[in-house]
């Protein structure tokens, strides 16, 4: 058996005014002083792919139309909703009292396992993520509602911020339109 690429009409893309105005699933991500550019503008990528609500930048996360941002968000800065924060905490803090579950992606004590996490069925989701040196903020995880870890076998216990929000979004994502 062959596999052919498919062609681009094929793939069924919607055009960014479409795209706007479809129907999001109810999960937002929340940047926490994200050094790279490079990262954010790959993490906007994910947040269009799979059909996020928001992205929040927050401290010194760099905002559109940061050229190395739109490098690698080919254009989904222009689809996905966002907005800038000067601080992660009192965000956090802010949208749990507007009723989302937040959970930051992070190593704890008490964190859940990716593959373990079952995400919220009647309340938005927010999913923390953080800098590429320090991680999230102790002040922001203290704020939210619990901490999501990703299993790993490996010497390095760390992930591509990019990355390792692309994996809790596929999974988190998968859940959330299984149970719709």
């Amino acid at each position: 058996m062959r596999h052919r690429k498919k062609s681009m009409d094929e793939l069924g893309r919607t055009t960014p005014a479409e795209y706007r105005e479809a129907a999001k699933i109810p999960v937002s991500l929340l940047l926490d002083d994200i050094r790279s550019a490079n990262n954010v503008g790959s993490i906007f990528r994910t947040a269009d792919c799979f059909g996020l609500q928001h992205v929040y930048l927050c401290g010194i996360t760099a905002t559109p139309p940061h050229r190395d941002i739109l490098k690698t968000a080919l254009g989904a800065t222009e689809t996905v909703s966002w907005s800038h924060h000067p601080e992660a905490t009192a965000l956090v803090k802010e949208l749990r009292g507007d009723g989302a579950q937040v959970q930051c992606l992070e190593q704890t004590e008490h964190s859940v396992l990716l593959r373990d996490f079952g995400a919220p069925a009647a309340q938005p989701l927010v999913i923390v993520v953080g800098n590429e040196v320090n991680g999230v903020q102790q002040s922001v995880i203290d704020a939210a509602d619990g901490t999501i870890e990703i299993e790993q076998f490996g010497t390095k216990h760390s992930l591509n911020v990019a990355v390792a929000t692309g994996m809790v979004v596929w999974r988190v994502s998968n859940l959330v339109r299984a149970a719709r």
